[in-house]
């Protein structure tokens, strides 16, 4: 029996046609994100961030949370360590991500193409590419990507657009919305958890003792997140090594 062509992938599907499925499936993700971002680059402007580098940031990053936290820090004057650490440890989720995926690759999948993918790894990516059966084309995830992945950033852009010409008040009032995204990422799991419930109650009231607490309350807000999180992370994941079922 032949090899699979150049132009085959290993379901035996044409990969143009693996690529295109991916364009499709990225539309609603693009959609979404185009909400989400719009929302961070209107708090990109309140910092005097420009257009072109809100893009850049959005295209090299692709994370929500990341985002916000590096903005936060860049407004506050932070330092390049500093801003590095925090949203490595935010972002730490995708490395764990990464590993699941390059399971479902076929083993003889050059690294470039390994490479390449992780940078495709977002939490929407990966749910649609994990569920693709046998084998995953990474040309499917690909195609997902590069609408998404333009929807995110030219949210960015019409979010820093917009809070150069909306009024002050207006623009202020739409970052509720980022308020908005942050509650759907963590009510979900909290409903179906109540350890998991548990631990966002006990964070909002850590990060609240933090910032009243003397000398720690001096140390900037970028190493509270740091600390919080390590220590917050790290007691759960002792206590609840694995979710049961």
């Amino acid at each position: 029996m032949l090899k699979n062509t150049e132009n085959e992938s290993k379901t035996g599907r044409p990969r143009s046609a693996c690529f295109l499925r991916g364009l499709r499936d990225g539309v609603p993700i693009a959609m979404g994100y185009l909400a989400v971002a719009f929302t961070l680059g209107i708090t990109a402007a309140n910092i005097d961030m420009t257009a072109v580098q809100s893009f850049l940031m959005s295209l090299g990053m692709v994370a929500s949370a990341g985002e916000y936290a590096a903005i936060i820090l860049i407004g506050s004057a932070a330092g390049v360590t500093e801003m590095i650490a925090t949203t490595l440890i935010i972002n730490l989720r995708y490395f764990l991500m990464s590993c699941s995926l390059s399971q479902k690759l076929s083993p003889d999948e050059p690294m470039w193409k390994r490479c390449l993918l992780a940078y495709c790894v977002t939490d929407e990516l990966f749910g649609i590419s994990s569920a693709v059966p046998g084998y995953l084309e990474p040309v499917y995830t690909y195609g997902a990507a590069v609408v998404s992945v333009a929807g995110w950033c030219l949210g960015t852009v019409l979010g820093v657009v917009a809070g150069d010409i909306l009024p002050v008040r207006l623009a202020s009032a739409m970052n509720v919305a980022l308020y908005g995204m942050f509650l759907a990422i963590i009510i979900p799991p909290a409903k179906k958890s109540s350890f998991m419930a548990g631990l966002v109650v006990i964070s909002m009231a850590a990060s609240y003792v933090f910032t009243v607490i003397p000398v720690i309350s001096d140390i900037s807000e970028g190493f509270r997140i740091i600390i919080l999180t390590v220590i917050i992370a790290g007691a759960a994941a002792f206590i609840r090594p694995a979710e049961e079922a």
